[in-house]
């Protein structure tokens, strides 16, 4: 049984964002890919050091972050202060999430979390939580990292409670949403991430290996256009709040 304690200051997690942050084109695709589900008032759930946010914020879309650590709030605001988003501090598994966060519930129309439900222990109940924070119609975005069996120490240091399938993850989503949309994506990433964390037992990701698979980005979406319905480094799965 996997048992992480809760850290204010998750260092492993913020180098790992940096070294992503790093993947600007890599940032733009996945932004791309979840982008057409998303419209009016949006929630990024666990917005890091904002290197999603940043593709919303330019294209002008109108956007709240949050985050449940304080460093990574502090990092927003700076960040992003010529834009002057709302950032909030949110935690999807409050015991009482009803009441702390009333002011926000049936408020926005889109809500997507990426990598994000997978260091979280009661995923069920943050899906039940981020559906109450959505309008009748709205959408829910979650993306997470795909299959078990590539679970490593990559995933151990950063806290991972699972991995998931695209049946894993709309069995969690479908009793609370209606299903539109489901799909693997990066499907190139599998190979580093079974090099760096299972042959050569890497616990991190370094900025060098983000920029190397940069320069393999075009190789990596002619490769997702067609095993995106089998294979991948992430799910992403797509609901409807009825």
């Amino acid at each position: 049984m996997i048992d992480f304690k809760y850290k204010e200051i998750d260092q492993e997690g913020l180098e790992v964002l940096e070294a992503i942050n790093v993947a600007k084109n890599f940032n733009h695709w996945m932004y791309k890919t979840i982008v057409p589900h998303c419209s009016g008032n949006i929630l990024e759930i666990g917005s890091g050091i904002g290197n999603i946010s940043t593709h919303f914020l330019e294209n002008g879309h109108d956007i709240v972050l949050s985050d449940i650590r304080e460093n990574y709030r502090s990092i927003l605001a700076d960040k992003f202060m010529a834009y002057q988003p709302q950032i909030i501090d949110l935690d999807m598994v409050h015991t009482d999430f009803d009441n702390h966060y009333r002011h926000l519930l049936n408020t926005f129309d889109t809500v997507y979390a990426l990598n994000v439900v997978e260091h979280i222990e009661d995923d069920r109940g943050a899906i039940r939580n981020a559906k109450k924070l959505l309008r009748k119609g709205g959408k829910m975005i979650i993306l997470v990292p795909a299959f078990n069996t590539l679970y490593n120490g990559i995933d151990r240091s950063l806290e991972h409670y699972r991995r998931y399938t695209i049946k894993t993850l709309t069995n969690i989503m479908s009793p609370e949403l209606s299903i539109i949309h489901q799909r693997y994506f990066n499907f190139l990433g599998i190979l580093g991430w079974v090099v760096m964390g299972g042959v050569f037992k890497r616990s991190d990701i370094k900025s060098n290996q983000t920029r190397v698979y940069e320069m393999l980005l075009p190789v990596a979406k002619g490769l997702d256009s067609i095993f995106k319905h089998f294979f991948g480094l992430s799910v992403i799965v797509v609901g409807v709040k009825e």
